[in-house]
């Protein structure tokens, strides 16, 4: 095993990948592929951001039954570093062109195994629930580690709102489709749009959360606004963000990664710190705003309140 030092970053290596595949495939570099590439890092006015209808819920009551061990991350880091590969695999360039999603009118779709399937209004849908704010860390694949508030609601009362029937073991959260914004989604290699999913007993577990905000005010666009999944157990990569789309399943769905690379991501990414991903060790982490190198806890230092669903499936690599 590679010491952490000598691993290739991910975006580097699905980004050769990613050439590699294009080129056995008989790309070149005068194809419509290889030029949606230059127009990831072609710079772009985003639209001015209107009034967020929900701007005066913020800030909303902290919820301080989940305690942090560590100070919050400054929100200029958390918001400059994101994997948010519609827009582009190079963290701050991401971060730049995300401020051009046009996040109203947003619609959530609610489908399956429901008693009714119903499109909800993103307004509507945040009103419908009273917000709290909760901090929590966050734990990356690629073992970096933030800390951060988020203000939502509790992903089970979604849950109850949907109505789900006894069918139903998954949930599945899908995030938009719009290369008109998002560059990234003309890479035709991925299969867009992203989603991932999670079984009903982790959606109802009290620590999964809807973040429609956070620092206070409602989400940035960077981190997956109006809308996303927080599962602070789990690797970041399970944490779907700017979700329309939220589905019941009888069978178990595969996630965006685990379609791409199933031989290093899988179903259940709880973070293991004895599970090393294939091509680094998890066994430490380094906080993203301080450098500060830390061991990485099982659940991510959640465990009392997730371990339990867990129990016999000593089989299954929990990582993977």
């Amino acid at each position: 095993m590679l010491p952490d030092s000598a691993a290739a970053p991910e975006r580097t290596f699905l980004n050769r990948r990613a050439l590699l595949a294009g080129l056995a495939g008989g790309a070149t570099l005068a194809t419509p592929a290889a030029a949606d590439w230059l127009d990831i890092f072609r710079s772009k006015p985003a639209p001015p951001p209107g009034p967020d209808p929900t701007a005066g819920l913020y800030p909303v009551p902290r919820n301080d039954a989940y305690q942090l061990d560590r100070p919050l991350t400054p929100e200029d880091v958390v918001v400059g570093n994101v994997n948010f590969y519609e827009f582009s695999s190079d963290k701050p360039t991401a971060a730049r062109l995300a401020q051009r999603m046009d996040i109203r009118p947003w619609t959530v779709k609610i489908d399956g195994l429901v008693e009714a399937e119903t499109t909800v209004d993103i307004d509507a849908l945040i009103r419908r629930f009273a917000l709290e704010e909760r901090t929590y860390r966050h734990r990356c694949v690629e073992a970096w580690s933030i800390a951060v508030p988020w203000s939502g609601f509790a992903m089970s009362k979604l849950i109850e709102f949907a109505k789900p029937l006894p069918a139903a073991r998954y949930v599945r959260f899908e995030t938009f489709g719009n290369a008109s914004w998002a560059p990234g989604q003309k890479q035709s290699w991925y299969p867009w749009p992203y989603a991932d999913a999670f079984t009903m007993a982790e959606c109802a577990n009290e620590l999964a959360f809807m973040a429609t905000g956070a620092y206070g005010k409602p989400l940035n666009r960077a981190n997956g606004s109006p809308l996303r999944a927080i599962l602070p157990w789990k690797y970041g990569f399970k944490q779907p963000k700017a979700i329309v789309r939220v589905s019941f399943l009888d069978a178990r769905p595969k996630g965006f990664w685990e379609r791409v690379q199933g031989f290093e991501y899988g179903f259940w990414a709880n973070v293991n710190p004895e599970v090393p991903h294939p091509r680094w060790s998890q066994a430490r982490e380094r906080d993203l705003a301080t450098g500060e190198m830390r061991p990485t806890q099982i659940f991510n230092g959640y465990g009392r309140y997730v371990a339990h669903l867990y129990e016999g499936k000593e089989g299954e690599r929990l990582f993977m």
